[in-house]
């Protein structure tokens, strides 16, 4: 399915009695790359769980293109076309690489693994290995590819560089811009590593307590290191 225009609005959300998250409301248009940061405990990765349906919602809606995600569980919304890439990776650790991506296939044929390979050709290399026996790096190139296959028109990255090493970093950086540049996907990121997600996202939304407290260009922040300093706790960022 084509990338989808992604309208939150009014939500509230959070687990149990704890509302984590505050009157969010935004719109991310159909095949654009948004980075949403902040520091840690912001509510960040909340954000993007209750997007996936897997919090408590207090109150507002969320749509993506023509489809009212608000009231689905979270498997009516990833195949609605949302596609959501956990910090934790959530891959099957007794599967080989293999059996964990015909998991995403979604019914699609098996030829399509192909896909997952071309984009991250060691996977192809491990396609025999337990999901257990990978390094932290091709656990997150076997989660991000097992959802891709699933062509989500929403994809949501949560923190996917956390811990990696920096070649690692390099090429799954350069595998989200690829798909951002197919304009097959609406790319929501949530990244600690500031700049790489300044130079992958066109717009840059920051919490602060559970809140909207900033929205622009990334071009716009990049500039602006009170801002910086202030909300994300970075003295500036390299120009």
């Amino acid at each position: 399915m084509p990338a989808a225009q992604l309208e939150v609005e009014n939500l509230c959300a959070g687990y149990g009695p704890t509302r984590v998250i505050e009157n969010i409301s935004f719109t991310a248009a159909a095949g654009s790359r948004v980075a949403v940061l902040g520091r840690n405990g912001v509510g960040k990765t909340t954000l993007f769980a209750t997007l996936a349906g897997q919090t408590k919602r207090y109150d507002g809606t969320i749509k993506l293109g023509n489809s009212d995600l608000t009231a689905m569980d979270s498997a009516a919304r990833a195949w609605s076309g949302l596609g959501f890439v956990p910090q934790s990776r959530a891959i099957f650790p007794s599967l080989t690489v293999e059996e964990n991506l015909f998991v995403g296939l979604k019914g699609r044929p098996r030829s399509a693994l192909q896909e997952a390979y071309d984009m991250f050709p060691r996977l192809y290399e491990r396609r025999t290995n337990s999901g257990s026996k990978l390094s932290g790096g091709e656990q997150q190139m076997l989660s991000t590819a097992r959802t891709i296959l699933g062509r989500p028109s929403l994809l949501l990255l949560d923190e996917p560089l956390e811990g990696l090493a920096p070649v690692i970093c390099e090429e799954l950086m350069a595998a989200f811009s690829r798909l951002a540049s197919s304009g097959e996907m609406t790319i929501l990121l949530v990244e600690q590593r500031i700049q790489s997600a300044l130079e992958f996202a066109e717009r840059v939304i920051i919490l602060e307590r559970g809140r909207i407290v900033w929205d622009g260009s990334s071009e716009q922040l990049s500039r602006d290191d009170e801002t910086v300093h202030q909300l994300l706790g970075v003295s500036s960022l390299a120009h």
